[in-house]
């Protein structure tokens, strides 16, 4: 059929009063509206009215063709209500822009719709906040707290207009709801879903929807419909899609790809909740949902439910599985759940892992004592929830139900067990309590350090010694490159150096000890023996420095870093104890770092006490160890003592302290710590203001949170205080270290400010949220600001570059070779100012950390966040002000390894192999050092009328020889040389002469050498290659794994760290690797009357185990009470920050 050119004629029709012309013409129409739907457009009110008519028998054909019609007049809305109304007519399975445009307006408006009617979610109640911390903050007017800027704020001086609506708490309905996200609050009249109410077509739309899901799932396309539901917050269509699909993988068999696809698409739902549901009180319900099918499956994924009971803090859940697990009692239920507990261990914090322990512990008690002690146990675990229950307010409802009825089950379960069974519970109370695991990453560090000894020497003779910032430096430098490694040589072999160490540099030196034997359990108190403050009969201090006895108890809480135990008990007695300043510093320091996280009341009381003394020394430290101990609980009793008490002490030092310790008490709390927040950034103090942007950024940290990133830079361009705006753009990199590809485009132009320490930010920013990724993008905006001209910046561009690449070699990031030869530069060059060196030294130190065997990670290898890493990184940034909080930062070293343990917890002997070039991951080379031996010698220069002379010199002794008919010598090569001489060939000539001479002759030589060459070459590009079991992996290397050894295989997809392999033939013999390093038996505490006989053991020379070398050799050094010698010559004054230019040389 012709088509038509004007469709006058057609319309002339829908004034007929004949039905059938009328259905004639929008048949007609409908057909030609892509066309004529110009003329169409000025009667469609005709075509509407149609539609409107019910005794009309083409109503539905009338609302397609004018739908039609809107759609290219662009009013979508209208073009989707009428579509809606065409009914069977609109066929979603037509292919079209038409089609699709219309079906993307109905997906859209059922988002909108569906998200406005959201069922009230946990997160509503996380903004009812006790009234007692409101009051602890100045109040406003209208006796509120206020996030308003007025005339005396601090964050807006040359504004009295409140902060934008899009920042952060500037909202009623920010605790669960996002603008950003359709639908939330009122209906807009002018919105797709005021029409779709207006004119009652919501079961159409359903109808469409229903529709959609349907194709989706005969496609098999699950995760459109998954990603649908979640925007729509409709739980209900989650549960129905990971139902179906589940169902269609049982109807397609085991042996086909539907259970693979069902597990798949289980894991894609558990990591698009974890990373890109923003709300707490949303991810909540969907994990709930998760637990719930998960445990509804006969075999359900364990891994994925320990995932949702980590993050929702279901105790009593964890314990259950592991229960079923022990009481299948086959190999694989064994080794699944060794693994879970490794997993458990690496993501979740010692408060969750503790109440573990004790449900385990009533399943297979050791002694009669243990069964007393259970039976209390739990009525005081429970009397502790209970006063905890109105101090948390997002504390699940179900949690504290359940508790009671699972002791009452365990208790009756214990009969059930076999000795076999109660073996295996014990093992998993080991691997809980982190032993297993420590042990583990310290023997793979300690056997494959690759530190480079020459860059740490080169350091140590470029930077002056007597200088305490140096001095410090090089010390950092070494405890990071040797951290977990247990290598301490460098001070053994450097006591001359170490003695200069005087006050702070000799605490941050004695607290080194801590980060180079970190996880060193075995024999941590026996190496700090020396240090360690000593007490005589009637309790008074004995001699020694207390700089080395307070970075002592410093080391011992990094030694066992969140690993609560005996070591809590040691470092809290002589916290007690001490009466000296800097000691109890270090205890309080040592303190937070071993009981992190395990909210000990007792502890924080004593802490408290010390606080009220009102030391400036003693009080930054306690400030932050409270924080520590309390970490994430969101305890507000604690936060209005720390609220308190900043408002009343003088010292700035405390304030501090205190406001980084609300910040870590608020750790992950998200919407929970917006009422902090918000009275925090509204104080007048500037140090407040800081400790509100740490709120933030450890709050909300590895969320991506918009709302949180507004009001970061909002901060970052509006604040008076340098520190605060510093502060608030660096505090970007913990919100989206999960999205570290964002951040270069974000910081962009900040890193271009005028503001430096703006430019610090940003530096920083890029090394915490791309740490460890090599990301070219923040490479190339880091590397041009190691020369920016004020000298923090450059000293935190060094620190940012080299958390950016550690671990990257010349095949992952070409630039790391370029990048370290500046960073050597930097440090021997003498008009350089202190602070570069400083930065500069302590990077040299991370890019090669542990022995080039660890990288910086702020989430764990299955996903969640490093509580270690986070915490680490975020108080290492506090070396700004306090050089010895630098140490922090080994807490965010993950060592790169896979260790596959067997169901023995034994390390067996067997390979795996790497689908890559073994260049690609290998460690990066060593640093060439040029020994200071004599000159090379250099080939002496000759003229070319030397030459001429001494050729035509020999012509003339031929012609003589001639004529005295004497016999003329062969000498083939001193005519060949003297063809082409142009240098003096004597001088080199004794070089060759030493190799010893051969019969074959160089030419033969200089072939050979290009072949082996280009043989090693072609070996080296050969894809794929074997890896002993214990062997370094990074990351990214990770998914090129593949496990084809017959006999051992993995249990989970590899993802890194402590892996259980199943051992297929556990009856035959087998080979094991043994740990050397935690060999000896675990020390029990001493009593404090038997300390003092610590000392007399460890400082004997002659050790046997090489760790404690350096440590006692360095014991009669560091303890050496520093005096200040009368006449004494004092360290000159650093000359550093003069620059001398060429004309003044």
């Amino acid at each position: 059929m012709v088509g038509l050119v004007s469709a006058a004629g057609l319309i002339g029709f829908l004034s007929e009063p004949d039905p059938e012309l009328r259905v004639f013409a929008l048949k007609q129409l409908d057909a030609q509206v892509d066309l004529l739907w110009t003329e169409i457009a000025d009667s469609v009110s005709q075509i509407e009215a149609l539609y409107e008519d019910e005794t009309f028998p083409e109503r539905e054909l009338a609302a397609l063709v004018a739908s039609k019609v809107y759609y290219n007049l662009q009013e979508y809305n209208e073009s989707m209500a009428f579509a809606l109304g065409a009914g069977r007519l609109f066929n979603i399975d037509h292919a079209g822009e038409y089609e699709d445009t219309v079906i993307s307006k109905c997906v859209d408006t059922f988002i909108a719709l569906s998200a406005s009617h959201d069922p009230t979610l946990a997160a509503s109640s996380i903004s009812k906040q006790p009234p007692q911390l409101q009051t602890a903050f100045s109040q406003a007017n209208n006796g509120a707290t206020s996030t308003s800027a007025s005339l005396t704020s601090p964050t807006t001086p040359f504004s009295q207009s409140v902060l934008p609506s899009t920042s952060l708490l500037s909202r009623q309905n920010t605790a669960t709801y996002d603008p950003s996200i359709p639908g939330s609050g009122t209906v807009q009249p002018d919105s797709s879903e005021f029409l779709v109410q207006q004119r009652g077509i919501q079961k159409q739309l359903q109808a469409i929807i229903e529709q959609l899901f349907e194709k989706c799932f005969q496609e098999k396309r699950y995760r459109q419909v998954v990603g649908i539901a979640v925007e729509a917050r409709n739980l209900d269509i989650l549960r129905r899609v990971i139902l179906r699909a589940s169902e269609d993988a049982k109807k397609e068999g085991e042996d086909s790809s539907g259970m693979k696809r069902s597990e798949e698409l289980m894991e894609y739902v558990l990591d698009i909740c974890m990373s890109v549901v923003q709300e707490r009180g949303l991810r909540n319900e969907i994990l709930k949902l998760i637990l719930e099918l998960l445990n509804e499956i006969p075999s359900p994924d364990y891994f994925s439910i320990a995932k949702c009971v980590v993050y929702l803090d279901q105790h009593s859940m964890a314990t259950d599985i592991l229960r079923k697990l022990v009481e299948k009692g086959d190999p694989r239920s064994l080794a699944v759940a060794y693994q879970i507990s490794f997993d458990l261990y690496d993501n979740s914090t010692q408060e969750f892992l503790k109440k573990v322990r004790q449900e385990l512990a009533e399943l297979a008690p050791d002694e009669k004592e243990d069964k007393e002690e259970s039976k209390s146990q739990p009525s005081q675990e429970n009397q502790e929830q209970d006063g905890e229950e109105p101090k948390e307010s997002d504390q699940l409802l179900t949690e504290l139900q359940d508790d009671a009825g699972r002791a009452e089950d365990a208790k009756k379960e214990k009969s059930k067990l076999s000795e076999e069974g109660q073996s295996a519970v014990q093992s998993i109370r080991a691997i809980l309590d982190g032993v297993n695991t420590i042990q583990l990453n310290l023997e793979f560090l300690h056997r494959s350090s690759r530190a480079d000894m020459s860059i740490l020497n080169k350091m140590k003779d470029s930077l002056e010694a007597r200088n305490s910032i140096f001095h410090t430096a090089v010390t950092l430098s070494n405890a990071f490159m040797h951290a977990g490694t247990t290598h301490d040589k460098f001070f053994r072999e450097n006591l001359e150096w170490l003695g200069k160490a005087i006050n702070w540099s000799k605490f941050t030196a004695t607290a080194a000890l801590g980060v180079i034997h970190r996880g060193n359990l075995t024999q941590g108190q026996k190496l700090l023996a020396p240090y360690l403050p000593k007490y005589n009969a009637s309790g008074v201090p004995n001699t020694g420095s207390p700089y080395s006895q307070g970075g002592s108890l410093y080391a011992f809480g990094l030694i066992y870093a969140n690993h609560e135990g005996w070591a809590v008990d040691v470092i809290r007695d002589h916290f007690k104890k001490s009466s000296e300043e800097v000691v109890s510093h270090g205890a309080a320091l040592g303190l937070g770092v071993a009981g992190m996280a395990t909210a000990d009341e007792g502890i924080y009381e004593e802490l408290k006490t010390t606080l009220y003394t009102d030391s400036a020394i003693n009080g930054e430290a306690v400030g932050l160890a409270m924080g520590l101990i309390m970490l994430g609980s969101g305890n507000l009793k604690a936060l209005g003592d720390m609220i308190q008490y900043a408002h009343e002490t003088q010292h700035e030092k405390i304030v501090r302290g205190l406001a980084i310790g609300m910040a870590l008490i608020m750790y992950g709390r998200q919407e929970g710590a917006d009422e902090l927040i918000n009275g925090l950034l509204s104080d007048p103090d500037p140090t407040l203001r800081y400790g509100g942007i740490m709120t933030i950024a450890l709050a909300y940290c590895g969320t991506g949170s918009n709302k949180a990133v507004r009001r970061l830079l909002h901060v970052a361009v509006s604040d008076v205080s340098d520190d605060v705006r510093r502060v608030a753009v660096m505090s970007l990199g913990f919100i989206l270290f999960r999205k570290h590809n964002s951040v270069p485009r974000m910081v962009e132009l900040l890193s271009e400010s005028y503001n430096p320490h703006v430019r610090y930010g940003a530096a920083m920013a890029l090394g915490i949220s791309c740490a460890g990724t090599g990301l070219d993008e923040a490479v190339d905006l880091l590397e041009p600001m190691i020369k920016d001209p004020t000298d923090f910046v450059r000293q935190g561009a060094l620190i940012a570059l080299a958390m950016v690449l550690v671990q990257q070699n010349d095949a992952m990031n070409p630039k790391v070779g370029t990048i370290r030869k500046s960073m050597q530069k930097i440090i021997g060059d003498r008009h350089e100012d202190a602070m570069a060196k400083f930065g500069c030294a302590i990077a040299l130190g991370i890019i090669d950390a542990g022995g080039r065997n660890c990288t910086i990670s702020l989430q764990t290898q299955t996903g969640n966040l490093n509580l270690q890493g986070i915490v680490g990184a975020a108080v290492f940034t506090q070396y700004w002000y306090w050089f010895p909080l630098t140490h922090f930062l080994s807490l965010s070293f993950t060592p790169t390894a896979v260790i596959g343990v067997d169901q023995k917890l034994e390390v067996p002997v067997f390979k795996f192999h790497s689908n890559t070039r073994p260049s690609l991951f290998d460690y990066p080379p060593k640093q060439e050092v040029k020994t200071d031996e004599a000159p090379e010698k250099v080939k002496t220069a000759v003229l070319s009328t030397t030459a001429q002379a001494k050729r035509r010199a020999q012509r003339k002794e031929k012609q003589q020889r001639r004529e005295s008919m004497e016999p003329e010598p062969t000498t083939p090569k001193t005519v060949a040389a003297s063809e082409k001489m142009d240098i003096d060939e004597n001088a080199v000539k004794d070089d060759d002469i030493k190799e010893g001479e051969k019969k074959e002759g160089k030419e033969g030589e200089k072939e050979s050498t290009p072949a082996e060459g280009n043989k090693k070459k072609m070996e080296k590009e050969k894809v794929g290659y074997e890896m002993e079991n214990m062997s370094r992996v990074l990351p990214a290397q990770v998914k090129y794994l593949s496990f084809p050894d017959s006999r051992y295989e993995p249990v989970k997809k590899p993802t890194g760290g402590v892996m259980v392999v199943l051992d297929k033939e556990s009856d035959e013999p087998r080979e094991t690797i043994e740990l050397k390093v935690s060999k000896t038996e675990v020390r029990q505490a001493a009593a404090p009357g038997q300390q003092t006989q610590e000392p007399s053991a460890a400082n004997v020379p002659q050790t046997p185990a090489p760790a404690e070398s350096g440590a006692a050799a360095a014991a009669g050094v560091l303890t050496a009470i520093d005096e200040d010698e009368e006449g004494g010559e004092e360290a000159p004054v650093p000359d550093d920050f003069d620059y001398k230019t060429d004309t003044e040389e």
